[in-house]
């Protein structure tokens, strides 16, 4: 017989089992959220850092007119897209045909011989 200090039993097995799986389920929380807290913003800053700021505002980007642009070429663009948009499909026939193929008799797919019992 083994002694008391080498003997394990299942219901200590689990235990260690349990404690090893909360242990690395609320671990990885733990890091996962320090990094969302923390290295997310410094990953952030280091990207703006490298683009080296070209990003603007909306308010900051001057609007300039193109003298090309007219009011016809505005409307023909539209017109364009209404036809699109707008555009009928032909109507086909709803009429759904099936034949029913037939199927040669093959004894590696029949199931009868699966179902009897021979000994």
């Amino acid at each position: 017989m083994l002694p008391k200090l080498l003997y394990i039993d299942q219901l200590s097995e689990g235990y260690v089992i349990l404690i090893t799986g909360l242990l690395i389920v609320f671990g990885s929380l733990i890091i996962l959220s320090l990094f969302f807290k923390y290295g997310v913003p410094i990953m952030l800053y280091a990207y703006k850092i490298v683009t080296k700021g070209r990003d603007r505002k909306i308010k900051d980007i001057s609007v300039t007119a193109d003298e090309k642009f007219t009011g016809e070429i505005a409307a023909a663009i539209a017109t364009a897209i209404h036809l699109y948009l707008s555009e009928k499909h032909d109507t086909e026939n709803t009429i759904l045909t099936i034949k029913q193929a037939r199927k040669l008799y093959s004894p590696w797919s029949s199931k009868i011989y699966g179902t009897q019992n021979r000994l």
